[in-house]
């Protein structure tokens, strides 16, 4: 099982938040991790804290990370498909690609946090208008990442030529993680346009189980092989508080289901001891995962 970091917060602990996070992602760029992630939030959401607490843009800072590591994957976990428009989208991540050497995942999702988008003056269409757009939005990105140079004409997208150079390095495209499991769209949309999905870890395993039989299904009717969709996980832990052996066996708990990667997200984690601990600890436990 590989582990990712999924960064929440960006509160000042003693050190300028810049060299802050760059202490962060370095120690895990050089320390076996697979990928770093960061909300795509402009406020601070509620299961963390206020929204006047620190947020920073998600793929400023994605293009700020990548300039000070050299081998960890990089993605927004994940970006509301209302903040921007597909193709720019499409653009964002293969600059994110190309800068970064081929270490760019595309993680989206159909927005849920009202307030920030009011707040910001960025529409907020209702649920049904917000899948619709998740799902063209997915077409554009392929044909952008297909090196089809050619109209897309969609209900709330239309777009005259989908030009897209330099292409990714990544291949045959960043790989597309389309976040959420909602059992009658969302994980319809990961069957038929992803390469992997993320659940999270406090939905249980017998809940976790039922989410993925229902994305068999929607393999099997869509002519998708199951296996070609990487599962992953996310989740909080507390190293140092929490004994490793817990964080372990949680781990291997999901494993069992079939999920090969985890998110970790850690209240802690601008101490570097935390880091350590799942280093030191957690990684040597689960690396034959």
């Amino acid at each position: 099982m590989d582990l990712g970091l999924h960064i929440i917060e960006f509160e000042q602990h003693g050190k300028a938040l810049n060299t802050q996070l760059k202490d962060i992602v370095q120690y895990a760029d050089a320390n076996g991790f697979y990928d770093i992630s960061v909300m795509d939030h402009f406020f601070q959401i509620g299961i963390v804290g206020p929204p006047e607490l620190n947020m920073l843009e998600a793929y400023t800072t994605l293009g700020y990370i990548a300039g000070v590591t050299e081998r960890i994957k990089l993605l927004a976990l994940v970006t509301g498909v209302i903040y921007r428009y597909p193709g720019i989208l499409a653009k964002q991540v293969t600059t994110l690609d190309v800068l970064s050497g081929g270490r760019a995942i595309l993680g989206i999702g159909a927005a849920w946090n009202e307030r920030e988008a009011k707040g910001l003056g960025i529409p907020f269409p209702v649920v049904k208008d917000r899948f619709e757009m998740l799902e063209e939005a997915l077409q554009v990105i392929h044909q952008m990442w297909s090196g089809e140079a050619k109209p897309y004409q969609g209900k709330h997208y239309q777009l005259a030529e989908t030009i897209n150079h330099p292409a990714p390095i990544s291949k045959p495209h960043p790989p597309i993680l389309i976040g959420g499991g909602g059992e009658k769209k969302t994980l319809r949309l990961v069957a038929k346009y992803g390469d992997a999905c993320n659940l999270f870890f406090s939905m249980g395993t017998q809940a976790l189980q039922e989410k993925l039989d229902v994305l068999k299904r929607h393999c099997d009717e869509v002519g998708r092989d199951f296996s070609e969709i990487t599962l992953t996980a996310a989740g909080t832990v507390h190293p140092g508080e929490q004994a490793s052996k817990e964080i372990v066996a949680q781990l291997k708990e999901v494993g069992k289901l079939g999920f090969t990667h985890a998110m970790l997200m850690l209240p802690n984690m601008h101490e570097i001891s935390a880091l350590e601990i799942l280093v030191n600890e957690v990684m040597p436990e689960i690396a034959a995962m």
